[in-house]
């Protein structure tokens, strides 16, 4: 027995529209399910946040009469003149010859004066021309331990009477010697030993 293929192709034709169908049906059931959600979120209104008031500007500080907008007046300011000072004194420097503070000058050193020759009073001759000079002569004598070969004057040597012997010296053109062992004991000063050559202030009678 054999089919007839047109009789078979309506059949055909019919499930697959009925197949058609139902995916439609299946289609628009989705949408209209995911469409009712949409509908039922789309009700509701969605809350409203309450924004904060505007914030009111604040007033401006009032202005100084005669000042600009926006500068500040500043406070005057007073300046102190830096107080005058005076220098001191200039102290004078010490004369040449008058020592450190507190130890004798040239010819304030003490002087002794000893004859060491056989003319009579020739210590007190030589006082006497010393001290007209401004010497302080504090005594005067004889010297009889040796001959001194001329007229000189001893000193402490390291002591201010250096610088007096010196000067006493180039005064009246005698020699000028450290102590010897003789003399170096004798008390503090200059030591005046006069011999026959002896001849007074510059070497002159």
């Amino acid at each position: 027995m054999t089919t007839d293929p047109s009789a078979a192709r309506p059949g055909k034709i019919a499930g697959l529209v009925l197949i058609g169908v139902a995916a439609v049906s299946t289609v628009l059931g989705v949408v209209t399910l995911l469409g009712g959600n949409g509908d039922s979120e789309a009700g509701q209104q969605p809350p409203q946040s309450s924004a904060p008031p505007a914030s009111q500007p604040s007033a401006a500080p009032p202005s100084t009469p005669g000042s600009e907008p926006g500068t500040s007046s500043a406070a005057p300011t007073t300046t102190t003149a830096p107080p005058i000072t005076t220098a001191p004194p200039a102290t004078s420097a010490p004369a040449p010859g008058s020592g450190e503070p507190g130890t004798p000058s040239t010819k304030d050193q003490p002087v002794r004066i000893y004859n060491n020759s056989t003319i009579a009073d020739l210590a007190s001759r030589a006082r006497n021309d010393l001290t007209g000079h401004g010497w302080n002569v504090i005594e005067t004598g004889n010297y009889s331990q040796g001959i001194i070969p001329t007229t000189t004057v001893y000193f402490v040597p390291g002591t201010a009477e250096e610088a007096a012997a010196r000067a006493l010296a180039a005064e009246f053109g005698i020699r000028v010697e450290p102590r010897f062992d003789g003399i170096k004991d004798s008390s503090p000063g200059l030591i005046l030993i006069v011999t026959k050559d002896y001849r007074g202030a510059a070497g002159k009678e």
